[in-house]
């Protein structure tokens, strides 16, 4: 390490947590795992300290050499500045900002123009960001929405099976391949019992690849997820001239069952959650140098 970074940023999901920093103009990065705030604090500490180490080794540094650096931390499961208190606590950094994990996702995705994003991974949220600032709805998780994510796609098909087995709908090819899949109604109930959200998550390419096939019962639970996320937009302020764009990775299923004008405005994302995180971090270290 000719120079020690400028800055560090850290974009910690659900799935994976990222901690990246810029030396010479060269970015450098590391992961580790799993990183929600609020269902498990204390591993997710492990998990940015784990990244911490990761990254000071991968830069020839030693790890206090970074804890003076201005880092930005955009994580999940942080609810308010009560849960960001209490993360930043937990750590050793002098100078931290620590968000909600959708912040460095709209600024990775939009950069700084006006537009919005629509991500729907294994979890959901929509923004809508107007000159710099972002409204934000959705990403509170499974229980209480996350809706059109690839778990919710997965549940609600389990539900629609049940709905079969009542009589209230016939049959399709969705539903008699998850009705053989997990051979009866007591099983499909008894795996929704303990199934987490990435479980549920895994069904999801089973409704999508009936959907693309014309199955009638998963097509209409993609219109569904895809009616919820236009009425979000429309709710946060994204008007027909303004750039849409769709990350996670059952986002673009949902593309066909939007009406046309939100159909026009889908444009690439311009980058990730860590550029976002990167952006952010800069935006921080000005603030606290002047």
């Amino acid at each position: 390490m000719t120079r020690p970074p400028e800055i560090l940023a850290i974009d910690g999901g659900g799935t994976r947590c990222r901690v990246a920093c810029e030396v010479n103009g060269q970015r450098f990065q590391f992961e580790s795992g799993s990183c929600n705030v609020t269902s498990d604090l204390d591993g997710s500490v492990t998990q940015i300290m784990r990244g911490l180490n990761g990254l000071a080794a991968e830069i020839g540094a030693e790890e206090a050499d970074l804890l003076n650096i201005p880092c930005y931390l955009g994580l999940a499961g942080v609810t308010g500045a009560e849960k960001a208190q209490e993360v930043a606590d937990r750590l050793p950094f002098q100078h931290v900002r620590i968000e909600e994990d959708r912040a460095p996702a709209a600024r990775g995705a939009l950069g700084r123009q006006d537009g919005a994003l629509i991500h729907c991974g294994t979890g959901s949220f929509q923004a809508v960001q107007v000159d710099g600032h972002a409204r934000f709805a959705g990403g509170w998780g499974a229980r209480l929405g996350d809706e059109a994510s690839a778990q919710w796609v997965g549940r609600l098909a389990l539900s629609v099976t049940l709905e079969v087995q009542d009589g209230l709908h016939p049959a399709s090819d969705l539903t008699r391949g998850l009705m053989d899949h997990f051979d009866n109604a007591t099983e499909i109930v008894a795996f929704a019992a303990n199934a987490d959200a990435a479980a549920f998550g895994r069904l999801a390419p089973q409704v999508t690849k009936a959907a693309a096939e014309a199955d009638p019962l998963a097509q209409a639970i993609m219109q569904r997820g895809a009616d919820r996320l236009a009425f979000a937009l429309a709710h946060l302020g994204w008007t027909s001239d303004m750039p849409v764009m769709l990350t996670g990775g059952i986002a673009p299923s949902f593309a066909p069952y939007f009406d046309a004008p939100l159909q026009a405005a889908l444009t690439p994302a311009n980058g990730t959650p860590i550029d976002g995180a990167i952006s952010l971090a800069h935006d921080f270290r000005k603030e606290i140098t002047g």
